[in-house]
C-alpha cells in the first residue's frame, strides 16, 4: 500500500468513526464465506419497509469501501479508479470528502440514515477487528463458513478464518445486541458461545428459530420456465408462504431467512418481509437466471467462487434439470457445468478442486473446466463420468467459442469461477442479448 493510500485510509477511518458517534445509526454487519452480498441486499430490502437504510454497494466491503459507505461517498470514486492524471474524478472525490467532513463536524444532517447494512470482508487476519472498530455493529449476521473457506490462503487454516469472522459476533453489545447465525453450519452455530447478546438462528432445520420448509420451484407466467423459489417460513407453530422471484438456488433461501430474522427484531412482520423480498432483484452474476442461445437456460454465478458456493451451484444445476423435465414434456436438455479456478485457497487448492470434481462428475452431463487448478476438477470428475464429456481450457476467451458450439436445444448451463477467471466472458458468449 502506497503512502497516499495509507493517508486516505486513515482520513476515512477518522471521519467514519466520528460520523458513527455523531449520528448513532443502528449498524447491521454481515460476514461469511458465501452469501454475504445476497444477505446484505435482502436485509436492506426488508428494513427499508420501515426505516431509512443505507447499504454498501456491490462488494465495497473493505477498509476503504465500508468507511466510504458510512460517509455517503460513492466508493467507485476512490481506490483503483483514482489516477493523478484524472483530475475531474480526483477533484470530485476530495469534494465529497470535504462534504463528509462538514456533515461530521458542521450542521447536523437530519437525512442521515437510521440504519446501515454493511457487508464486512475478512480477506486477511485483522480485517473484522478493523471494521467493527469503525462501525460498532449492533447486529451481526454470519451466513456460512464451510470446511475450506474463501481467502483461507491468507490464514493458518480454516479454523482461523472462522475465528476472524466470529470477531463480529464477539464485538456485539451485551444489552441490546443481536447475533443472527446459520443453524445449519456448525462452525457458525458454535459462535453462540462467543457473545452475551441475543441470538436468532435460521436454517432449513426445525431446530432453528426460523426455518424454511416445503421448498420448490414455481413456474413463471409463460408456463415453461422457472420463476423462482417458493417455500414456507416457519417460526414456532406459525408459518407463512414465501416466494423469492428469480432465485434458483436453495442456498439463496438462507439470505432471505437472515433478512427476515433481522427484520423481525426491528418490528418488520413476516407479511411485510414477504412483500419486500418477493420482488427483490437477485444481485448480478450471483445465481442470475438468463435465457441462452438454442433455448438454453444459463445460471450466471460468475462473480466469485468458493468451495461451498460451487457445491451449491452444482446442486442447483441438478435440481433445475430435474424440474425442467417435469414442466417441459419434450425437454431433453443436458446439464452443463462450466467451472473456473477457485482462488485464494493456498495449500487446500488441490483438495478443494478435487472434491468439486467428484461432485461435478455426479451432477452434470458435460463438464468444462478453465484454468490450471481446475484441471484437478476435470481429473477427479473423470472417475465419475465419460472422459469424452470433459473439456479443459486455459482461459475463458479460449473456452467461449467451444461452449457456444457444444450447446444443444434446452441445455442448462452453470457458469462459475473466481472473479479473476473472467467467467462472465462465457456468459456473454452464450446468453441472448437483450
Amino acid at each position: 500500500m502506497s503512502n497516499s493510500q495509507k493517508i486516505l485510509q486513515f482520513v476515512l477511518k477518522v471521519l467514519a468513526k466520528r460520523t458513527i458517534r455523531r449520528y448513532k445509526p443502528v449498524v447491521i454487519g454481515v460476514t461469511g464465506s458465501a452469501g454475504k452480498t445476497m444477505a446484505k441486499e435482502a436485509i436492506h430490502a426488508v428494513l427499508s419497509r420501515k426505516f431509512n437504510v443505507r447499504k454498501n454497494e456491490e462488494n465495497f466491503n473493505n477498509e476503504l469501501g465500508v468507511p466510504l459507505t458510512v460517509l455517503g461517498i460513492d466508493p467507485k470514486l476512490s481506490t483503483a479508479n483514482l489516477r493523478i492524471k484524472n483530475w475531474p474524478r480526483l477533484f470530485r472525490f476530495w469534494r465529497e470528502i470535504i462534504k463528509a467532513k462538514w456533515r461530521t463536524f458542521g450542521l447536523f444532517d437530519t437525512s442521515y440514515p437510521e440504519m446501515l447494512v454493511l457487508e464486512l470482508a475478512a480477506a486477511k487476519p485483522g480485517d473484522i477487528d478493523y471494521l467493527v472498530d469503525i462501525v460498532h455493529p449492533k447486529v451481526g449476521v454470519v451466513t456460512t463458513v464451510g470446511d475450506v473457506p474463501v481467502h483461507v490462503e491468507f490464514y493458518a487454516g480454516p479454523e482461523d478464518v472462522a475465528k476472524e469472522k466470529s470477531r463480529l459476533i464477539e464485538s456485539l453489545p451485551l444489552h441490546d445486541g443481536l447475533a443472527v447465525l446459520n443453524y445449519d453450519d456448525q462452525t457458525v452455530l458454535d459462535m453462540r458461545g462467543k457473545t452475551g447478546a441475543d441470538i436468532m438462528t435460521f436454517g432449513l432445520n426445525k431446530g432453528a428459530d426460523l426455518w424454511a420448509s416445503g421448498i420448490s420451484y414455481f413456474i413463471d407466467e409463460s408456463g415453461d420456465s422457472i420463476g423462482g423459489l417458493s417455500f414456507k417460513i416457519n417460526q414456532g407453530k406459525t408459518f407463512i408462504p414465501f416466494r423469492l422471484g428469480g432465485a434458483v438456488g436453495t442456498h439463496q433461501i438462507y439470505s432471505a431467512l437472515a433478512a427476515i430474522s433481522v427484520g423481525m427484531y426491528f418490528g418488520v412482520n413476516l407479511v411485510e418481509a414477504s412483500m419486500a423480498l418477493e420482488k427483490m432483484p437477485v444481485p448480478k452474476h450471483r445465481m442470475t437466471l438468463l435465457e441462452g442461445v438454442k433455448n438454453s437456460l444459463v445460471v450466471d454465478d460468475t462473480y466469485n467462487a468458493s468451495p461451498i458456493a460451487v457445491h451449491a451451484g452444482l446442486e442447483t444445476l441438478r435440481s433445475l434439470g430435474e424440474t425442467l423435465k417435469k414442466i417441459r414434456p419434450d425437454y431433453a436438455g443436458r446439464k452443463i457445468a462450466v467451472l473456473g479456478d477457485m482462488k485464494e485457497l493456498g495449500q487446500y487448492t488441490e483438495q478443494a478442486h478435487r472434491a468439486i470434481g467428484n461432485l461435478a462428475g455426479e451432477r452434470c452431463d458435460i463438464l468444462v473446466t478453465i484454468g490450471s487448478a481446475s484441471k484437478f476438477i476435470a481429473d477427479s470428475a473423470g472417475n465419475q463420468m465419460p472422459k469424452e464429456n470433459i473439456l479443459s481450457f486455459s482461459t475463458s476467451e479460449e473456452a467461449g467459442p467451444k461452449v457456444l458450439e457444444l450447446l444443444q436445444e434446452g441445455d442448462v448451463v452453470l457458469v462459475k469461477g473466481s472473479h479473476s477467471m473472467q467467467m462472465d466472458i462465457i456468459v456473454d458468449k452464450i446468453k441472448i442479448s437483450v
